[in-house]
Order: structure tokens, then C-alpha cells, then sequence
């Protein structure tokens, strides 16, 4: 495979800043602005050129809409959906044939009264499916280089764990 004219396993040798640029756009006013906590909703738009906007919103403990994606849950499905691109990548440079893969992953947030909440924990569950038996056994194992170059993970200050399964049919 080839990133940029470089092979993928060449990536750390690589010198090169990437930029994404992401809009934001409150649309929770009510007609008040935030004149107190309960006036207005946490609604909001994501916008990136050239994508379908997101419509998100905080979660509903927080007072958002519960029927919109909220940060934590885009946060935990980074995580989860960077790990899994180069897991794909991996086994496919390995040999491996993969013909199906899901993940259920849980993030924790905790809350305290004494201290800004913060995610203190991320566990993929990742099911994986193989074409062949005997490829299970590298298959599982290359979760952990995955999760080495995953730049979500790499970027976050909490554990990330893996629960895999790797089975064929």
C-alpha cells in the first residue's frame, strides 16, 4: 500500500504535519442565548469541506439531545475506527484475508466534584472474522501492533485495551 508515495511501514520515518480542519457551529439558541444554564440547547453542527455535516449535540446528562451524537461518543469511536484502519492494513500486508469486523467498544468518563470529569478508561471489543483457521493466532496478535500506531490512541492519556475475538466461518 502507499501513503503519500511511502510505504505505510515506512510512516516513521516520515516528517510530515496533517492538518484537519473542523467548523463548529452552535445552533442551540432558543431566542435568549445562554441568558442561564437552561435556556438554550447543546445542539450543534460539525462541518468538514467536502462531508456530510453532523449534527451533534452534548450528552443527555448534560442536558443534550439524546437522539444526536455527542464528544464522548465521537471520541470513543475515533479511538475505536483508528484502530481498526490499521489493524485492516496490517492484516492485509500480513496476509491475512479479513471478511468481517465489528467492534463494541466502551469508554468510561468519570465525573467528580472536585475535579474536571475525564475518561479514565477505553476497552475495544473487537470481533474479528478470518478466511482462514490457521491465520487466527497472527490475526489476534496483530491488535497490538495496531494499536502502537493508532494516532487516536497515541494521542490520548488514558488505557486503551483490547478484548479481541478472532474466529473463521
Amino acid at each position: 500500500m502507499v501513503y503519500f508515495g511511502t510505504r505505510c511501514s515506512d510512516i516513521k520515518t516520515m516528517n510530515k504535519t496533517h492538518n484537519y480542519p473542523v467548523k463548529i457551529t452552535w445552533t442551540g439558541n432558543q431566542g435568549e442565548g445562554t441568558i442561564d444554564y437552561t435556556s438554550y440547547k447543546r445542539d450543534h453542527t460539525i462541518s468538514v469541506k467536502g462531508k456530510a455535516d453532523l449534527h451533534c449535540s452534548a450528552d443527555t446528562v448534560f442536558r443534550g439531545d439524546g437522539t444526536k451524537y455527542n464528544p464522548e461518543d465521537l471520541l470513543v469511536s475515533s479511538i475505536a475506527t483508528c484502530h481498526m484502519l490499521w489493524y485492516l492494513h496490517l492484516c492485509a500486508d500480513a496476509g491475512i484475508n479479513v471478511i468481517g469486523y465489528s467492534d463494541e467498544a466502551l469508554g468510561t468518563l468519570e465525573l467528580s466534584d472536585t475535579a474536571p470529569g475525564k475518561f479514565t478508561q477505553v476497552t475495544l471489543n473487537p470481533q474479528v472474522i478470518v478466511a482462514e483457521a490457521a491465520m487466527i493466532d497472527l490475526a489476534i496478535s496483530l491488535h497490538h501492533k495496531a494499536h502502537e500506531r493508532c494516532f487516536i490512541s497515541n494521542s490520548c492519556n488514558f488505557p486503551i485495551s483490547i478484548q479481541t475475538k478472532c474466529i473463521t466461518i
